[in-house]
């Protein structure tokens, strides 16, 4: 049987494909974001799949929930995204380069009949249990799109404002893209912290160097 991730591909892909066709890529991260949080839901997941439940009531409510916000205290389905970011659908994502064509734009009406389609397909095909991970790979390619490295940040203590912003402009340089960070709080690092972006990786916890010279003195 088929991973979710390889199951969830090609939805994040068509998702993405309509957003970006009609510059709508916060817009729609913002909705999958919603919805797949709202998916999760102790009073809205047992309402999935059940057959007493109409597909298109169920369709209509997760819209309603979507346009109203995520469920209280609940992150949005780990994306990495604000749900603050604007949602116009007439506001391009994207900033419009010279000599290109401009993309066109949907109304408000006509960004969800597309995304109520979307919802549609993935409930005839029993698939919204699928919107986190399709939530997911909707913003990895909305990243590399924008040029957007989304780094994870674990830390023994949280970091000052001005850390945060000297790490962020460190990371813009080596990594030449903009730089979103996402931090948390780690007390079994000891000290120091911990980056990741993918296979790049930099490790200067206390704990590693505890660890290194411990290895050092056994001769491990």
């Amino acid at each position: 049987m088929a991973e979710p991730i390889t199951i969830a591909r090609p939805y994040a892909r068509a998702a993405f494909e309509s957003a970006s066709a009609a510059a709508a890529l916060a817009p729609w991260g913002q909705f999958l974001s919603r919805t797949a949080t709202w998916v999760r839901d102790a009073q809205i997941e047992p309402l999935i799949g059940d057959p007493r439940v109409p597909a298109t009531e169920l369709i209509g409510l997760l819209q309603e929930l979507a346009a109203a916000g995520a469920p209280e205290g609940a992150a949005a389905a780990s994306t990495g995204r604000n749900d603050a970011e604007p949602v116009s659908p007439a506001a391009p994502s994207q900033s419009s380069q010279p000599g290109q064509p401009t993309r066109p734009t949907l109304s408000a009406g006509q960004l969800q009949e597309e995304q109520r389609n979307f919802l549609a397909l993935l409930a005839h095909n029993a698939r919204l249990p699928l919107l986190p991970e399709i939530a997911v790979q909707y913003e990895e390619l909305r990243a590399e799109a924008e040029r957007i490295a989304d780094v994870e940040v674990s830390s023994a203590q949280a970091l000052s404002a001005a850390q945060s912003a000297a790490l962020k402009g460190a990371l813009e340089r080596r990594l030449g893209r903009a730089v979103r960070l996402h931090e948390n709080v780690d007390p079994a690092l000891l000290g120091g912290a911990v980056v990741r972006f993918g296979d790049f990786v930099v490790d200067g916890s206390l704990r590693r160097r505890v660890e290194r010279l411990a290895a050092s003195v056994t001769g491990g």
